[in-house]
């Protein structure tokens, strides 16, 4: 195995972690209160549906991520996903940009992952 497809197989398992990770710990396991307040400051009521179909969104992603080394669509997807969430966050919950671990370092690592992963797919 060359040194892309090395580091290539790095940025695909870190975003796959962080993906799972989110998608499985603060939504699916145990619902945060900080994705609890995400998710009503947008007015939805039925938040633990919500927060079980993100959940789950998230952990397909991963998968994707792993199980499909060769396409370049699940990187897209996920560094689409980042940018998207982290306008939300700015637009909808401010207050969370100012806390410890928050979606502005998460999502800008995960981009940079993206950044990675995209440069040393393969062709």
């Amino acid at each position: 195995m060359n040194a892309l497809v090395r580091i290539n197989w790095i940025a695909r398992g870190g975003l796959a972690f962080m993906f799972a990770y989110h998608g499985l710990v603060p939504k699916l396991l145990w619902l945060s209160q900080g994705e609890r307040t995400m998710m009503q400051a947008h007015g939805i009521e039925q938040v633990q549906v919500f927060a079980t179909l993100a959940g789950v969104g998230e952990i397909v992603l991963a998968l994707w991520l792993v199980l499909s080394p060769r396409s370049a669509w699940p990187i897209a997807v996920a560094a689409t996903a980042l940018v998207g969430l982290l306008v939300d966050v700015a637009i909808f919950s401010p207050g969370m940009l100012r806390e410890a671990f928050n979606p502005v370092s998460l999502n800008v690592a995960g981009l940079a992952l993206c950044a990675v992963a995209w440069n040393t797919r393969a062709s």
